[in-house]
């Protein structure tokens, strides 16, 4: 399999912590390149029109995008633990903080862009600052349910990690866990397991 990736998309991260989870990191072909909306990668292009990462070319030529389709598909022919529930309640908690912990990243990656990107004479600190409230509105519901969240191991947990370990990586100086310490104390254990610790961005 192809997988167009970066290393510092939280979204990447998330398809290879299923891919290890689910034994399968070992299958892929990483093509790295920069991807960002306002430059163009071929090469990304040609296998996914929306030009974003991550984007997975399987065996037979198929190529999946995004990363939620892209780890239910993991999930269908990896082995180790079922990460995407059949039914019930565990399958719509799951699938809804995984809507949640994606959401998450959506509004720091925009509010990233906004900054990073953005000409400092068309910055728009309305649009950054109401892309942080909804950062914080996620957070918070996820310090809620914390307690809940416990030692499972299913794509919403994963998805929950991933943005926090995005908001560790660019929002570090926000100081999430400081207001949120049964979500911080549980993102303590859960980024102890191999998949993670195998997939943090790099430094600096």
């Amino acid at each position: 399999m192809k997988l167009h990736y970066s290393k510092t998309s939280p979204y990447v991260r998330k398809v290879m912590v299923v891919a290890t989870e689910k034994g399968l990191a070992d299958r892929f072909e990483k093509i790295e390149g920069p991807v960002t909306p306002i430059s163009v990668n071929d090469e990304v292009n040609q296998d996914n029109p929306l030009g974003k990462v991550p984007c997975l070319v399987t065996d037979d030529g198929m190529a999946l995008f995004d990363s939620r389709v892209i780890c239910e598909y993991l999930d269908s022919i990896g082995s180790g633990p079922t990460l995407f529930p059949a039914s019930g309640a565990a399958r719509w908690t799951a699938l809804r903080r995984q809507a949640q912990g994606d959401g998450l990243l959506d509004a720091a990656l925009l509010a990233r862009y906004e900054t990073a990107m953005r000409p400092a004479d068309k910055l728009w600190p309305e649009w950054r600052d109401g892309q942080k409230a909804k950062m914080a509105r996620a957070l918070d519901a996820f310090e809620a349910e914390a307690d809940k969240l416990g030692d499972t191991l299913d794509i919403g947990t994963i998805a929950v990690a991933c943005a926090l370990g995005y908001m560790d990586f660019r929002y570090d100086a926000d100081g999430w866990r400081s207001t949120r310490p049964k979500l911080a104390a549980w993102f303590e254990t859960f980024a102890k397991r191999p998949s993670m610790t195998s997939t943090e961005p790099p430094k600096g």
